[in-house]
C-alpha cells in the first residue's frame, strides 16, 4: 500500500463514529424503491461479481435426490486443489458463509473475542449472541481479509491460537490469501462462493481448517447441509481457473475504471477489485444523488462520509457515469 493511501485511510478514520450494536448491509433494493420509486434498479451496495459464472445445465438428479458423498467429495477435490488447501486440513461446506459464521462462536475458547474494525458487523453480532463480549485482546480472534469496507490485509503473523480469518473476498487477490495457515489447530479459513463467482443466491460457502477443529462445526450442520445444485455449480465453478483468471483480469480493470470515474467525486480510502470506498465528504447526499438514477450505493453509520461502491454491469456504466456528470 502506498504511503498515499495510508494518509487517506488515516483521515477517514478520523470521521469514524462508534459502531452501533445495530447491523446494516448492502442490498434493501424494496426500501430503496419504495422511497425513490421505479424499477430498474442497479445494486452497487454489494461486492457481488456482476458478471456471474455462467450456470451449468444440471442433471435432474441434482434436484430431485439426496445430495449423495459423491457429490461432496467431488466439491471438496475442487475446493481443495482450487485454493491450494493443505493436505492436513479439512475442508467443510456449508449453505453460504453466513451460516458457518453464526455457528463459529461455539468453537471459541474463552468469552472475550477480538474483531478489528470497522468490519463486517455480523462476526461481532454472531460471538455476542453466543455470549461473547468484544475486547482489543482476548482469547479469541476475527480477521476478515481483505477486510470489509478498506480492503485492508492481514498477515501470518497476526494470526494468535484460535483466529477466525474470512476471506470472502480473497479470491480476487489468491496470492494473499492465509489458507497455507489452515492446517493450523484453531486457524479456521472462510471462503464465500457468492462474491467472485456471483451467484449470491446459491448459499455456498467453506470453512477450512484443522479436522479436529471443524468436527464439532460439521456436527452442528447436520447431513446434507449444501443443496444438489450448489454440490454441482460449486464443483463445476472451482474446476475452471481459466473463468477465474480472466474474471481477476476483468474486476482489475473496472475496479480502476470506477475509482477514475470518482475521481472527481471523492479520494480513494481502499477496497478490493469487488468493490471501491470512497471518502466523499457528504455520503448521504452522494447516495442520494445516486438512488435518483436508480442506483443504490452502501454508506455506513459510524462514518458519515465513507461511501462504498461494487461494480456496475456492462449495462450499468453509462447510467453511472450520467449521474455523476
Amino acid at each position: 500500500m502506498s504511503a498515499g493511501q495510508d494518509s487517506a485511510r488515516a483521515s477517514a478514520t478520523r470521521d469514524l463514529k462508534p459502531a452501533p450494536a445495530a447491523r446494516d448491509h448492502g442490498g434493501g433494493l424494496d426500501a430503496a424503491r419504495a422511497r425513490w420509486g421505479g424499477t430498474d434498479w442497479i445494486d452497487l451496495s454489494t461486492g457481488i461479481n456482476p458478471d456471474p459464472y455462467p450456470r451449468p445445465d444440471l442433471p435432474d438428479r441434482a434436484w430431485t435426490a439426496l445430495p449423495d458423498r459423491d457429490a461432496e467429495a467431488a466439491l471438496e477435490h475442487a475446493a481443495r486443489v482450487f485454493w491450494r488447501v493443505p493436505p492436513a486440513a479439512a475442508i467443510l461446506a456449508a449453505p453460504g458463509a453466513s451460516a458457518l459464521i453464526a455457528k463459529l462462536p461455539a468453537l471459541a475458547p474463552g468469552g472475550r473475542v477480538a474483531i478489528p474494525g470497522p468490519t463486517y458487523n455480523e462476526h461481532a453480532a454472531a460471538f455476542r449472541a453466543h455470549g461473547f463480549a468484544l475486547a482489543g485482546t482476548a482469547e479469541a480472534r476475527v480477521l476478515v481479509h481483505p477486510n470489509n469496507p478498506d480492503g485492508r490485509l492481514w498477515s501470518a503473523a497476526d494470526l494468535t491460537p484460535f483466529t477466525v480469518v474470512d476471506e470472502s473476498f480473497c479470491d480476487v487477490t489468491p496470492d494473499a490469501s492465509l489458507v497455507a495457515e489452515a492446517a493450523r489447530p484453531g486457524v479456521i479459513v472462510l471462503k464465500s462462493f457468492g462474491k467472485f463467482w456471483g451467484l449470491a443466491g446459491l448459499r455456498l460457502g467453506f470453512a477450512i481448517g484443522h479436522p479436529e477443529t471443524l468436527a464439532p462445526l460439521a456436527e452442528a450442520l447436520g447431513p446434507w447441509p449444501v443443496s444438489g445444485p450448489a454440490l454441482a455449480i460449486g464443483a463445476a465453478a472451482l474446476s475452471d481457473p481459466d473463468w477465474a483468471a480472466r474474471t481477476r483480469a476483468r474486476l482489475r480493470s473496472d475496479a480502476a475504471r470506477l475509482d477514475a470515474l470518482m475521481a472527481l467525486h471523492g479520494r480513494p480510502v481502499g477496497g478490493t477489485d469487488l468493490f471501491r470506498l470512497y471518502d466523499v465528504g457528504d455520503a448521504r447526499a452522494l447516495q442520494d444523488r445516486l438512488a435518483r438514477h436508480a442506483i443504490w450505493s452502501r454508506i455506513f453509520p459510524y462514518s458519515d462520509s465513507w461511501l462504498r461502491l461494487g461494480l456496475p454491469p456492462a449495462r450499468g456504466w453509462d447510467r453511472l457515469e450520467a449521474a455523476l456528470a
